[in-house]
Parts: C-alpha cells; structure tokens; sequence
C-alpha cells in the first residue's frame, strides 16, 4: 500500500493526518484507529511526511505555475499570459519546442472561484515572482510574456534580477508598451483596428449581391450578439473578464524602470513595430535587444495559432540556444 493509498483509507473513516514541521499530527474519531493503523502509521511515518510536504508544495505551485510542457533539462520558460489569463495561448507553442525544453504558463489571481484579480502590475510580477522562486530557485530561467502580459513580464523579470535570480532572457511576444494602454495609444489603436476590420469586411462584400450582403452583416450582428450574452452569464467568462480589464488598467498605470536582462522582441509583422502598440520602446530599457518579425498579413490574435505560430517557436527554440 502506497502513503497516498494509506491516506485515502484513513480519510475514508474520517481520520486526518496532517504535518506540523517535522511531525505527523493524527485526528480521529475515538476507537475508529485499528491497532493495525497506528502500526502503519508509525512504520510509515518518514515516507507519509516526505508525501505531505510534496503535496504542500504542489498545492503552493499550482496557484500560478501551469506546467505546460514540464520535461526537459533546458532553461525553463516562464510565460505570462495575455490580457484575459488564458494561460493555453502557449500550449501550441509549447508544444513546437523540443520536447527537452520545459514550459510553464504563469496564471493570474482571479480566474479561480473565490480569487480576486490584482490591479496593479508590480503586485503582480510580486505574485509570480515568489512562487518562481520557490519552485525554481537556482536559475537560470527565461521568462516571456504575451500581449498586455508582456507588461507583467518585464516588470517580472526586473523583479527577479533585481534580487538575484538569473533572468537568461526576455520574450516579449506581440507586447505593446505599457505607455501605449493610456489615452493617446487607445485612440490610435480604436482607428486602426476600425480601418482594419473595414478592409476584412469591405473585402468579404466585394462582389456580394444585396442578399448576401444583407446575409453577411446579419450574421456578424448575430454573432456578436451571441458573444456579447455569453460573456454576461458564462461564469469562467465573467471571472475572465474582471481579470482582462484588471490587466489593462494596470498596465495603463505602470511606470517601467529599468530592467538588468536581455530582451527578445517576437513580432507577428513589421506593420505592428509602427502601431499605437510601438513594442520597440522596451528595448532601451533592457541591457540588450533582439528582434523577430513574423510574415505579413500575420497579427497578435493569429501568431500563436497552430497555422501561424512555426516561424515564431523556431525563433525561440534559437533564442533559447544563444542564451546561457
């Protein structure tokens, strides 16, 4: 019988076992404990507080640490997520990378019933960062960062240099610069994603008869509509939401200083460096800069899809390969 099997039978007759430092503390009903249990329990004891304290730790982990793609001897990666928390953004890009490289998704507070999203950015690397710490404590590491999540991750990896770890790398995946959440950069962005969707829209129609015109806008209606209702009584949806716009409004507060790590910027087209988003405007606050800019016609919503996402994670797997 394994500790977890003996656990599993002592629960089921309402027994507790729980460690307090180096003990075991037991908890029974009276006359519920077999001699046969206590026997066990003694004889046991070594191996059943090394499974409570690895069960301590894992609980500790799972908070934020999502193991994407866990194996490997390589530096592990260490992703923030975008602006909603959805940690499995990277699992296709995970997934890409050579099975020895270990991948792990960063999820924010507040996607969890009972949790509430942190509203400011360096709470947030905070957060990150001492989970990181106890779960990986000697480096090297990289840590990346997807859309708003790229804020997160360079304050992250400013945090943890800044008490020692060794931050090998940065990536920055379609990041904007935090400055660009704030009033100007929203206007700008609002503009373009306008004339953007107009091109997609205005080409669908070209060459449309009325009807199917008519057809087209009625299912787009139809469709936000559809979206706009599941975000309202979804509840994974509505705690995704709180998280997406905590994130946001952080970001638009923050104030980057000056982080002591080299920065990988991992662009999905040229088009985007010229953006209300302006990526390049971390490079001066980094050591030193690299760029990647994927093919044109690729965007932030298209560059970690399975269609789109190779050029990006053959350009991490050689990041992580110049990087000690």
């Amino acid at each position: 019988m394994s500790a977890s099997q003996l656990l599993e039978e002592l629960r089921a007759l309402d027994v507790h076992v729980v460690l307090d430092g180096d003990r075991l503390r037991v908890n029974a009903p009276a006359g519920v404990l077999t001699d046969d249990h206590k026997r066990d329990v003694a004889q046991r004891k070594s191996e059943l507080i090394a499974f409570l304290r690895e069960a301590q730790q894992l609980a500790a982990q799972q908070r934020a640490i999502v193991p994407l793609s866990p194996s490997g001897t390589r530096t592990p990666i260490f992703a923030v997520a975008g602006h909603n928390g959805d940690v499995f953004t990277y699992r296709v890009l995970a997934h890409h990378l050579s099975p020895d490289q270990p991948f792990y998704g960063l999820q924010p507070p507040g996607l969890d019933e009972g949790s509430t999203p942190l509203t400011r950015v360096e709470d947030l690397a905070g957060y990150f960062a001492q989970q990181i710490r106890e779960f990986h404590p000697t480096g090297p590491m990289t840590i990346a960062g997807y859309c708003a999540g790229g804020t997160i991750a360079f304050e992250l990896a400013r945090q943890l240099t800044e008490s020692g770890a060794q931050v090998s790398n940065l990536l920055l995946f379609g990041a904007p610069y935090s400055g660009s959440y704030r009033v100007p950069g929203q206007a700008l962005a609002v503009v373009q994603e306008g004339i953007r969707r107009g091109t997609i829209h205005a080409r669908a129609m070209r060459g449309a008869s009325p009807r199917e015109r008519v057809r087209y806008v009625a299912g787009r209606v139809r469709g936000k509509l559809a979206d706009r209702e599941e975000k309202t009584t979804d509840p994974v949806l509505i705690r995704r939401g709180k998280v997406e716009r905590a994130t946001i409004a952080a970001a638009r507060a923050y104030s980057p200083q000056p982080a002591r790590c080299h920065v990988d910027f991992v662009i999905p087209c040229r088009s985007f460096t010229r953006s209300w988003a302006r990526p390049l405007r971390w490079g001066p606050l980094a050591t030193s800069s690299c760029e990647f800019v994927g093919p044109d016609g690729c965007s932030n919503d298209l560059m970690l899809l399975p269609e789109h996402v190779a050029p990006f994670s053959a350009f991490v797997a050689e990041a992580q390969q110049r990087r000690p």
